[in-house]
């Protein structure tokens, strides 16, 4: 017997894809978990969990990129986590909080969200990006599915919270739902900051910022989340903005660049 040999779980050289995986696995757990406690009435972990669920999805990506683990099967398990986490367990857990009260037209709303999330994710999965086109992976195409799945949980957090504005928010759940359903679906473009580089000088500042925003949150969960939805929508019109801004300046770069080649 070869004593040398030694037991492997998996192959040393794809060890670096594990924890991506483990990672996405955990999202959707979460996601499954916060639709049994909706169901159970304890709204409030339910959120928290969607909330943990949309921390794990952004580290995944930006961890398989750091340590080189992409791979067609971490991208395939994380948009179906993504349908899970986002496209349906934030719609049970507001039909369980308040579009039941809507019967059929409660449940319609469900199915109307979940199928634009279903659709959104489909069409990221298709879309490349030529790389003379590079600048526009600044910008995702529509809201992205996390995005979108807590933006629809935004009345739920609103009463979650402790602002007392005299505003009756459930009202707005089903209007709020399918507009953030169409915007899944759209193609208006909303900021992405995969390919924001980072001076070296502003780490120190950006680790601050990302302290006093964990400490906002364990401390004032709702309120901070309130804050960062509206801060969301309000970057979309300045998103739209800036992408048709640099598409004109690339368009008017190339009118020349022909113009000089013909002359």
């Amino acid at each position: 017997m070869d004593q040398n040999k030694k037991f492997k779980l998996v192959s040393s050289k794809k060890t670096r894809y594990l924890l991506p995986n483990i990672l996405t696995l955990g999202g959707v757990c979460l996601g499954i978990s916060s639709i049994k406690f909706s169901i159970d009435g304890n709204f409030n972990l339910a959120v928290t969990l969607i909330l943990l669920a949309s921390i794990l999805d952004a580290l995944d990506g930006r961890i398989a990129r750091l340590i080189k683990g992409t791979s067609e099967f971490g991208k395939e398990l994380d948009s179906l986590t993504d349908f899970v986490s986002f496209g349906i367990a934030p719609v049970f857990i507001l039909y369980f909080w308040e579009l039941n009260n809507y019967g059929k037209l409660g449940w319609a709303i469900c199915l109307i969200y979940s199928v634009c999330c279903v659709l959104r994710l489909a069409r990221f999965n298709l879309t490349k990006i030529e790389d003379h086109d590079e600048w526009k992976n600044n910008f995702f195409e529509g809201v992205p599915s996390p995005a979108g799945g807590l933006l629809i949980l935004t009345p739920l957090i609103f009463e979650l919270s402790a602002l007392s504005l005299n505003i009756d928010v459930r009202s707005l759940t089903p209007f709020l739902t399918v507009l953030i359903a169409l915007l899944l679906v759209s193609k208006i473009p909303t900021p992405s900051l995969k390919k924001i580089s980072i001076s070296s000088k502003a780490t120190i500042f950006l680790l601050l910022v990302a302290g006093l925003i964990f400490i906002a949150l364990l401390f004032y969960t709702f309120e901070t989340l309130l804050l960062f939805g509206l801060l969301y929508l309000s970057s979309i019109p300045i998103s739209i903005f800036i992408f048709y801004n640099q598409k004109k300046k690339k368009l008017t770069k190339i009118s020349d660049e022909d113009h000089e080649d013909i002359l």
